[in-house]
């Protein structure tokens, strides 16, 4: 089944449109998830979507603390973990990551966290890119 989806703790696609202007926030249909493991339960269940958008901040504590450690098993899921799930779920049952990613978050490192997944990921298995987006600090398409 075809499907966007939209990760985000308190935003709609129509507020990203307002700060990208990028048509396909207010033209496409998107699922909407607020957290890790809403992200974890939808793949599970509807298969890895056509389109994915990420927040990295989806917590109110993510607001106000600028370092992470991604590897604390105890702490908050950002939109990272959300990509290394993602990433590793499609690895581990040999399917194909989405045509095409945006990162939407306010957050330029963890904005950047999220595209190096990605990076790394097409490097690691000598793939060619899919498109990966990071907005709004830019509309260009960041490649490799």
């Amino acid at each position: 089944m075809s499907y966007n989806l939209y990760l985000d703790d308190f935003r709609h696609p129509k507020d990203s449109f307002s700060y990208t202007g990028l048509p396909i926030y207010n033209k496409l249909d998107w699922i909407i998830v607020r957290n890790y493991f809403a992200f974890v339960t939808l793949i599970e269940k509807k298969g890895v979507p056509n389109i994915i958008s990420f927040d990295h901040d989806l917590v109110d504590a993510h607001y106000k603390k600028q370092i992470f450690d991604y590897n604390d098993d105890k702490a908050e899921k950002t939109g990272y973990h959300c990509a290394k799930w993602l990433l590793d779920y499609c690895i581990d049952k040999d399917l194909s990551i989405p045509t095409e990613i945006f990162i939407h978050s306010m957050n330029p490192y963890g904005s950047m966290n999220i595209k190096s997944l990605f990076d790394t990921y097409y490097k690691a298995f000598k793939i060619t890119p899919t498109d990966v987006y990071i907005l709004p600090s830019t509309s260009r398409r960041m490649r490799r």
